[in-house]
């Protein structure tokens, strides 16, 4: 008779295997600390660690285990961005202290589809090899809603701070109950009172928003009056082991900041070039910097109304928050719209954009030669910096500033990691650390952009395929191909359809078949057009099918069509136009 003990043990083995393992085998490792390139490594993990890295030809494979062949690939920790924020979405109206739109979509609603979305971004940061993501102000909603994500395997690993910790809140965001994004700290009290209330939600670390002429003194003089409750926060985070991330985008906030004892600086200094004693002075305290060069342009080029996406973005993007970027072309309120613009394109706007885009980028540049540590951040979630797709941009920024492309890897893996003192845990291939990898097609050190070429994502030891992760709806294709018609990009306006795709005048006569001839149709309309955009007025999906009502402009005609689209096997099979 076999005992119970036997069975029990039984039991869990045929349910809980005790060493499932994979093998990442004949890869090529990225060495992100040495940096050096490992070939023909078998990665061996083991419950979500890695457990073994050796030459493949001295690891032998047992039977049962599971194989990801790594031949002629490229095996680099998971991408880590610094700076995102969840309570914000992306698209234009998302800030209604910078552009007011609620006459169109409350805040409200653009609060409840953050938290709502929440789990979408965190697949669409994982399909883009991100398997760590630093909020840098969230709200208390958030802190609690993070909890629902830390065991899904989907879910990269998420730190986040609660409300940040200002001398300045803009009106629209008081009153919020636990979805205010802000705590007011007018005094020293205040200031530690308001490190004290975020404990109980257990915050990963504090954020200050240490914004300076906003009381109507001149920034140094602003810097200086709120110097002490700046300090007050830093020490009572301190006393309670938590770090602290200051937004400080001058160079008297940042260096005040570095002085008294942050650890994270979340912007680039734009108002002057840094001077020896300051970047000497990030190096000795071990500041971390998060440049995010590209966030400005974001705005002003939203404002605008002169984005330019690329491929990746398009298709890779919330399709729906990318959309309401090119909302400002046909918003009723035209006298609103009229004077972003006319501001967003004035010679000064211009002028003001490039100048802080070349201090940031000279900056970057001195710290990162000094040996300052840089973190890869986008924050993602403002105007025109959407979630997850947005970091290559960041990167080509950081290319574009001078550093090489194992500096960026660096800042985007092992860097990101040290932020939070979680270097010892993941940010590298190392035995023992976590299994969040990105298996690429291409050599990321040759070119940065290859860090989109994935294979496959590990993430807390389990495999996912990119289109795994999160599929296209029928809605979704039907916007990410009106998103690129607007943007005349026949790639990626292409890419939803299906290469056999047809093309009706309702009811069921056929213009044409085929994705080569649809190529030639609209890369002609795209080239000869002026003027070209459309807006979709009314939308119903039902099942695989969207009917779309559109108002298309081209040069100085509009027109009005419904479009129904046909989606088979995640592409649009095909099109009927009712005129």
């Amino acid at each position: 008779m076999i005992s119970r003990r036997i069975m029990v043990f039984i039991f869990f083995m045929a349910y809980f295997p005790l060493f499932a393992q994979t093998y990442i085998t004949h890869v090529t490792v990225v060495d992100v600390e040495e940096q050096r390139l490992v070939p023909d490594r078998t990665v061996v993990i083991t419950n979500g660690l890695i457990s073994k890295i050796d030459k493949s030809n001295k690891i032998n494979i047992p039977d049962n285990a599971t194989i990801i062949n790594g031949s002629k690939k490229y095996l680099i920790p998971g991408l880590v961005d610094a700076h995102i924020h969840f309570f914000q979405n992306g698209g234009v109206y998302t800030r209604p202290d910078i552009i007011d739109l609620q006459k169109y979509t409350s805040y409200r609603q653009e609060i409840e589809l953050a938290k709502v979305d929440m789990e979408t971004k965190l697949k669409r940061y994982l399909q883009n090899g991100i398997t760590t993501v630093i909020d840098v102000g969230a709200s208390y909603n958030l802190l609690r809603q993070r909890y629902d994500f830390t065991d899904k395997n989907y879910s990269p690993t998420i730190f986040m701070t609660g409300p940040l910790l200002t001398t300045y809140e803009p009106k629209v965001y008081e009153n919020l109950g636990n979805d205010e994004p802000f705590i007011l700290t007018k005094s020293i009290a205040d200031g530690i009172n308001g490190v004290r209330q975020q404990l109980p939600y257990n915050p990963d670390f504090i954020k200050i928003w240490y914004i300076a002429g906003a009381d109507g003194l001149s920034i140094a003089e602003s810097a200086r009056k709120n110097l002490p409750i700046v300090k007050a926060i830093i020490e009572e985070a301190h006393k309670n082991h938590l770090k602290i991330a200051v937004h400080a985008t001058q160079r008297i906030t940042a260096q005040l900041a570095v002085e008294n004892g942050a650890d994270f600086l979340v912007h680039s200094v734009k108002d002057e070039i840094l001077k020896e004693d300051f970047i000497q002075l990030m190096k000795k305290k071990g500041t971390v910097l998060c440049p995010t060069l590209k966030v400005n342009s974001g705005y002003k080029n939203t404002f605008g109304q002169n984005l330019s996406l690329s491929n990746y973005e398009l298709q890779k993007a919330d399709p729906f928050q990318l959309g309401s970027l090119l909302d400002l072309k046909h918003l009723p309120d035209t006298v609103l719209v009229g004077k972003y613009k006319e501001n967003a394109t004035s010679v000064k706007s211009i002028s003001n954009l490039n100048n802080d885009s070349a201090i940031r980028m000279e900056n970057l540049k001195k710290l990162s030669d000094a040996g300052v540590l840089i973190a890869t951040g986008t924050d993602a979630g403002n105007i025109g910096t959407l979630h997850a797709s947005s970091y290559l941009a960041e990167l080509k920024a950081m290319h574009e500033s001078g550093m090489n492309n194992w500096q960026i890897i660096k800042a985007s893996t092992i860097n990101g990691a040290k932020i939070l003192n979680k270097e010892k845990e993941f940010g590298s291939i190392g035995v023992g650390k976590k299994a969040n990898l990105i298996l690429l097609d291409a050599n990321p050190t040759e070119n940065i952009e290859n860090i989109t070429k994935i294979n496959t994502i590990i993430n807390k030891g389990v495999g996912f395929k990119p289109k795994d992760l999160l599929q296209d709806s029928p809605a979704d294709l039907a916007q990410r191909q009106l998103n690129a018609y607007n943007f005349r990009n026949i790639e990626a306006f292409l890419a939803p359809y299906a290469d056999d795709v047809e093309v009706y005048d309702f009811p069921d006569r056929l213009r044409y078949k085929g994705k080569e001839t649809m190529r030639k149709v609209y890369a002609e309309k795209f080239k000869n057009t002026t003027n070209l955009h459309c807006e979709v007025k009314e939308r119903i999906v039902q099942g695989n099918i969207v009917i779309d009502k559109e108002r298309v402009r081209s040069g100085n005609k509009i027109n009005e069509a419904v479009a129904i689209y046909h989606i088979e096997d995640h592409k649009i099979q095909k099109v009927y136009f009712v005129r």
